[in-house]
């Protein structure tokens, strides 16, 4: 029996701690056991008012958009100067690296190119290029729009969750594609919106071990030169989950099963407006965790007591009532990397937290 895809996470996903030091050329090394470079490194400001910063090895360093904003891409050559073998390396922005304020780094690796050239190849109907790792399940995709319905080669197994956002030419809104509600249908990650009927985003067509749809609003397929990125979840056992459950208004909530013990989770209600939030196992390392980050918000780090949650050996328990991820009959989404698979490729359990 198969438990597991990958029996050392930290190959292909880590979170980073540290304090910023104001100073240029501070350099972070990520403190997983494995070297791991990574391909995208979203940070957080834990302790002041500041954006969510996203850079990627596609864009390149200094390449900055930030999930609480439609802002187009920024050249900043004051933030993240440079992806390094583990780890990176950041300027003196305050976002980045103010002195003596802490922040966190969520990193993922793709790392193999990946370029297609649809006349050539017959995937797709236009051109994209990106970085990709088929054996975590993870894409970095970019393309230039037409305006026109089209299909776009990804490179991995079929996508059961993708964040895109327009990088040139105008501000828009970031779009989500999740499994778990219908290809009709997104969420927005800088907003607070339930999910959004609309058959024009994703072509009301579920992505493929190939492709996936777009359709023509500016927000994800601008035309002419401008540019869109794509960052795709393909699910990995024992790595990676992404899915959906109902609340029950209940201290002793659901249970989401997810063949891990997670590292990470980010989780929006669906059938009504509230907030994304993340929580991880760096920044708390004991159960209850009550300490999120807001992907839609510029907030500082805080503490909710409402939002009690148990990371444990093989997925999540919820033990809070609060509206944000537990109403009664509420629907939400999550998508969950893992800290270490419940059982390993040799038969081997993992501990509880």
């Amino acid at each position: 029996m198969a438990y597991t895809a990958i029996d050392d996470p930290e190959a292909y996903f880590q979170t980073q701690l540290y304090t910023g030091n104001g100073s240029a050329n501070h350099a972070i090394t990520l403190g997983g056991d494995t070297d791991m470079q990574p391909d995208l490194v979203w940070i957080k400001n834990r302790d002041a008012v500041d954006s969510h910063c996203l850079f990627d090895s596609v864009r390149g360093a200094t390449k900055l958009i930030s999930s609480d904003a439609t802002n187009a891409e920024s050249t900043d050559t004051d933030t993240l100067d440079s992806f390094a073998t583990d780890g990176f390396q950041v300027d003196a922005d305050v976002k980045v690296n103010t002195n003596a304020e802490k922040y966190v780094a969520w990193c993922w690796k793709a790392g193999t190119s990946f370029t297609n050239d649809q006349s050539a190849t017959g995937v797709g109907s236009i051109d994209s290029d990106g970085s990709i790792n088929t054996t975590s399940g993870f894409a970095i995709i970019r393309w230039s729009g037409t305006a026109s319905n089209a299909t776009i080669a990804h490179g991995i197994a079929a996508p059961k969750m993708m964040i895109i956002k327009r990088i040139s030419g105008g501000t828009e809104q970031w779009v989500v594609y999740h499994q778990a509600i219908s290809p009709a249908k997104h969420l927005f990650l800088n907003l607070t919106d339930a999910e959004t009927a609309d058959t024009n985003n994703f072509q009301n067509t579920a992505t493929t071990s190939s492709v996936f749809s777009v359709g023509t609003y500016n927000q994800m397929n601008a035309s002419g030169t401008d540019n869109m990125i794509a960052y795709c979840f393909a699910p990995k056992q024992g790595f990676s989950k992404f899915g959906s459950y109902t609340g029950n208004g209940n201290a002793d909530g659901p249970f989401i099963f997810c063949g891990f013990r997670p590292a990470w989770v980010m989780v929006k209600k669906t059938s009504g407006a509230d907030d994304w939030f993340i929580l991880d196992n760096k920044r708390e390392t004991f159960n209850a965790m009550t300490t999120r980050l807001q992907p839609n918000k510029t907030n500082a780090e805080d503490s909710v007591a409402t939002l009690a949650t148990d990371f444990v050996s093989n997925g999540i328990k919820l033990r809070s009532t609060t509206g944000q991820y537990n109403t009664s009959g509420g629907t939400y989404v999550y998508l969950a990397f893992a800290e270490a698979p419940f059982v390993n490729s040799n038969g081997v359990p993992c501990n509880a937290r």
